[in-house]
């Protein structure tokens, strides 16, 4: 007998929030699809700019959403705010250390190394198998600028369309930010349901593996087949072929994509140690560790590094205002998609503030559904009314808590699949208040169209892939 979830989220039948109880579900659930219409026509029928897109909706659901005009502008420019605090500087410097591994020849040498090991016909696996490793302690977003130099020089060296090996790229760092620790969702949600992270890891890799090669490696690729030809923008410039400068070795490239995982593990590892094992947190080597693995400081780190290796050495020091020119033509290009992100970070805050997503769970939980599957769905329900995955992934954690608390016949490894299982919800259904779509999108020079129908049905296969597969475990073993 599978246990249910009872009376988990009593009370979230209708907004709680700032947007006040008088707004009942089915009207907040109502604007919310009026709101994403909206925005689709503007963006892809009336070709708005999609930032002015996203934060005219974002401000006129507030609006109709009963948010109080006092609170209306913090409740924008928080969601905005947020949004950019998280993604600014990993893009920033992320795009930083992408440019000068791409002008200085690295990522020449790093694709002609992985197409030499795989062969040219499978340059989409080889790249899928580099993201599937690079993205374990990193960032999606992050780990994805950083590898998309890498991309682009494949792309224009085979020739092909950049689809065929941004996409199963993409998929994989989507694998492994969604299930696999240390990612913040599924520490978070392991957290709050008093599961063993390290349990939570191993029936993450069990699943995340399988889910990677199906939905994010052979649906990726067979989706980026169907799609229309796609070329290598120039968002993060070309190298110049008339340079005399001598191309990198491979060892010294592999060294500046290593440094972050290596500094982010060490944070991570620092974390869990105190945490876990009773590890002094004012221990020196404990805060220096910390430090340094922030992913933000860990990619300032890193780029500053590739500076000083990748630019100023083979020069010999004579590098005038190259390192200027070098950040400035890295940065120009994604601040626009660094806008875009804030907005759709915005519109995420707001449909958040309106109490839509509590008013999916209350509607999910009255059903009376299976623990598992109504974790699932609910972190489903959240993730599309908000957008945020781990968000998503901690609130589903923290409404299922009473109901695992309730229960003390859970065993370890059942509290580790229903953590595995909101993080698959969690995943699903990108769309366009999800800030990984526009940043994905803008990068590979997407229309949001072609978003939808590529990069929203690959994290949607990794979703529901990854929970049935998890669902059968939690089968067999209960």
């Amino acid at each position: 007998m599978l246990p249910t979830s009872p009376g988990l989220v009593a009370g979230f039948s209708a907004a709680t929030t700032t947007a006040g109880a008088t707004r009942s579900t089915t009207f907040l659930l109502l604007t919310a699809v009026v709101a994403i219409a909206v925005l689709l026509v503007l963006i892809i029928k009336v070709k708005l700019h999609a930032f002015y897109a996203l934060v005219i909706v974002s401000l006129l659901t507030a609006v109709v959403a009963g948010i109080p005009a006092a609170d209306l502008v913090s409740t924008l420019t928080s969601g905005f705010g947020n949004t950019l605090s998280t993604v600014a500087l990993l893009v920033g410097f992320g795009a930083v250390l992408g440019r000068i591994v791409e002008v200085s020849g690295g990522a020449r040498v790093l694709a002609d190394t992985l197409v030499a090991r795989f062969g040219e016909s499978r340059a989409p696996l080889a790249l899928s198998v580099a993201s599937l490793f690079y993205g374990f302690p990193i960032f999606l977003d992050a780990a994805f600028v950083v590898m998309l130099p890498v991309v682009y020089t494949v792309a224009r060296r085979l020739g092909g369309s950049l689809m065929l090996y941004a996409l199963p790229a993409a998929g994989a760092f989507l694998v492994m930010h969604a299930l696999v620790p240390p990612h913040p969702g599924p520490v978070a949600a392991a957290s709050l349901l008093g599961a063993d992270v390290g349990l939570v890891l191993v029936v993450g890799m069990l699943v995340a593996l399988p889910t990677w090669y199906v939905m994010g490696y052979r649906l990726a690729l067979a989706l980026a087949k169907r799609a229309d030809f796609l070329p290598v923008p120039d968002l993060l410039g070309r190298p110049s072929e008339s340079s005399d400068q001598p191309r990198p070795r491979f060892g010294v490239i592999l060294l500046v994509l290593l440094l972050p995982l290596v500094l982010i593990f060490g944070g991570t590892g620092s974390s869990t140690a105190v945490t876990n094992y009773g590890v002094d947190e004012d221990n020196p080597l404990v805060v220096v560790l910390q430090i340094i693995g922030a992913t933000p400081v860990a990619l300032l780190i890193t780029s500053v590094l590739a500076m000083l290796l990748l630019v100023v050495r083979p020069n010999r020091g004579k590098v005038g205002g190259r390192l200027e020119e070098v950040v400035d033509s890295a940065l120009a290009p994604v601040c626009s998609i660094i806008l875009i992100t804030g907005a759709g970070g915005m519109f995420g805050r707001v449909l958040t503030e309106t109490g839509i997503g509590g008013a999916l769970a209350g509607e999910l939980d009255a059903a009376g559904l299976p623990l598992i599957v109504a974790g699932f769905l609910i972190a489903v329900a959240l993730r599309i009314a908000q957008g945020s995955a781990t968000v998503a992934g901690t609130t589903a954690a923290g409404l299922l808590a009473p109901a695992v608390a309730a229960d003390p016949s859970l065993s370890a490894l059942q509290l580790a699949c229903l953590t595995v299982a909101m993080t698959a919800g969690a995943i699903s259904f990108s769309h366009v208040n999800d800030s990984g779509f526009w940043l994905v999108g803008r990068f590979l020079g997407l229309d949001t169209a072609t978003t939808l129908k590529t990069w929203s049905v690959v994290s949607t296969g990794i979703g529901l892939m990854a929970f049935g597969l998890v669902w059968v475990l939690w089968t067999v073993i209960s």
